[in-house]
């Protein structure tokens, strides 16, 4: 209990300082939303410890065979291990960041992934995820749109993607020479179809 009352008025009081302050405890939040639990993924799979990180950090996810999207942590389905297969991933306006993207690792079932509006979102993200094997044959859709830290260097990482079909980048200030960018992309991966809105 008296953890509790600590923790309570350091929140409260990092929450009546000037933006600056406010900022400071709101990317210190982000970050301990992101925080990996290793033991939590051994106890509840991979799965369920992805779509609990996803899901606290405001993103939703789709699990296969559902049509409908999860967005309410509390309303996250119960079963036994494995049951929830996350197919899709909508991280729209969400706080995911790179501390928080070994929680991919070991999904085995995603299809789509959106990074629209995540402002933590950068090169380093797009690389790890790139490299983790079972997202290299499951992914086939993906959008990037409005992520100001994403480069080209986090774009050309996605070729390792092997599988991907359809790529969606739309205003990304970092992508500088988009055109030679979505060369080296479609000379790695022939069948990928790149539709493009970059200034």
């Amino acid at each position: 209990m008296r953890l509790f009352t600590w923790s309570a008025r350091r929140i409260l009081s990092a929450h009546k300082q000037p933006s600056g302050g406010s900022r400071e405890f709101w990317g210190w939040l982000n970050a301990v939303f992101n925080k990996v639990d290793y033991e939590r993924i051994k106890a509840v799979g991979p799965d369920r410890a992805a779509a609990e990180w996803l899901l606290r950090c405001g993103a939703k996810v789709r699990f296969r065979g559902f049509d409908r999207w999860q967005h309410d942590y509390n309303g996250l389905p119960t079963g036994p291990l494995g049951r929830y297969q996350i197919e899709a991933i909508d991280a729209t306006d969400s706080c995911i960041m790179y501390r928080g993207f070994d929680h991919l690792e070991g999904l085995e079932h995603v299809e789509e992934i959106r990074f629209n509006k995540c402002i933590y979102i950068e090169d380093a993200c797009l690389e790890h995820l790139s490299q983790i094997k079972t997202l290299q044959d499951s992914l086939k859709n993906m959008t990037v749109v409005s992520c100001g830290n994403v480069t080209d260097k986090g774009i050309i990482a996605l070729h390792h993607l092997r599988n991907m079909e359809w790529l969606l980048l739309s205003d990304l200030p970092g992508v500088k020479d988009k055109d030679q960018t979505v060369d080296r992309l479609q000379t790695a991966l022939p069948r990928l179809t790149v539709e493009l809105d970059l200034a």
